[in-house]
């Protein structure tokens, strides 16, 4: 790891539980904080999450706003995170005049037109053992040190395989794809302990500053931009713990790898250090599955779209995203 990115490390890796909630609160003051959960079919995990947010975090003040961004579930989804307590809302309701694209980026992005929040913090909703203590982690650095801009979680990441729980092995993207690039043309970001992490928290400013990615480049493209936007110094990780969740197939990962890397590319030739002499990239991608004394094909079509920063929607259109009309929760009923 080239020196910068070494004493980027000691100075903003923060450790675990560096405030509770009720002394962050003091910091806190004004300063209003939104929980945005992405989801798509999480009715099993979601709930519990929105609960959990809801009785340590909203019932004392720390936290202002949950907002569920449903990204067209097939599931009780929304009915489960609305019962729960949070707002939710559909991601194609959401700025509407520009369509309507496929993947975890887009939801984020419309997301940004309905919150209010001075800091918000983005929640992957399929977490398992989900803690507060997540978005206390997250948020202390922003509240602590005014030059922290965003904040992304770190963690031991175990692996279920064949009904058991290795300590450790999950992030098998990151270790094949985004860590590897990112040492290669960004080494200042080496010291990024989970760089695909769901899970992070920011300015509400400087995520309005940088353009999203709509599938699943967008925490690669977020963290190269933002690097470019604020500098490394604005960065920070912090130590949330222990992270279990849903794991993907190889298949879908593969998928997951290609956006990455076209998202990479994308940027090395922004930059200008790339350019392609034969033209775009391909992005179809052959895949293979063994099915008894042969092997099944699949082509799927990989792209990468993104989305502009929000500060350049207008703002009218950001103020009709913000009123979207929703049915009360049913926690809402009974504690009205």
């Amino acid at each position: 790891m080239q020196l910068t990115a070494e004493r980027w490390f000691r100075r903003r890796t923060y450790p675990r539980a560096l405030a509770r909630p009720n002394t962050l609160l003091s910091r806190k003051g004004s300063t209003s904080v939104s929980v945005v959960l992405p989801a798509r079919d999480e009715a099993a995990t979601i709930g519990d999450i929105v609960d959990v947010l809801r009785r340590e975090l909203v019932s004392i003040g720390f936290v202002d706003e949950i907002l569920v961004v449903d990204s067209h579930s097939r599931d009780a989804t929304a009915s489960v995170a609305a019962d729960a307590g949070a707002r939710v809302v559909r991601q194609q309701d959401l700025l509407p005049e520009f369509g309507d694209r496929p993947g975890k980026g887009e939801a984020m992005w419309k997301a940004l037109s309905a919150v209010r929040g001075d800091l918000v913090v983005f929640l992957d909703a399929d977490l398992e053992e989900f803690s507060a203590d997540y978005v206390t982690g997250l948020i202390a650095p922003l509240l602590t040190d005014p030059d922290v801009a965003y904040v992304k979680g770190m963690y031991e990441r175990p692996l279920p395989v064949g009904g058991r729980i290795l300590p450790a092995g999950g992030g098998r993207v990151t270790e094949l794809v985004a860590r590897p690039l990112l040492n290669q043309f960004w080494p200042e970001l080496a010291g990024f302990v989970q760089p695909l992490a769901g899970e992070y928290a920011a300015r509400r400013t400087v995520l309005e500053s940088v353009p999203f990615v709509s599938g699943y480049g967008v925490e690669f493209g977020l963290l190269v931009d933002l690097l470019g936007a604020v500098g490394l110094d604005a960065l920070a990780q912090a130590d949330l713990g222990r992270r279990v969740h849903r794991n993907q197939s190889d298949e879908a990962l593969g998928r997951m790898a290609m956006q990455i890397q076209l998202t990479a590319l994308d940027r090395l030739q922004r930059q200008g250090r790339m350019r392609l002499l034969d033209g775009p990239p391909a992005t179809e991608l052959t895949q293979f599955r063994r099915d008894g004394d042969r092997y099944l094909r699949t082509e799927t079509e990989v792209t990468v779209s993104e989305r502009p920063p929000m500060r350049e929607v207008p703002a009218v259109l950001r103020d009709v995203a913000a009123v979207v009309p929703r049915e009360q929760t049913s926690w809402e009923r009974d504690t009205a």
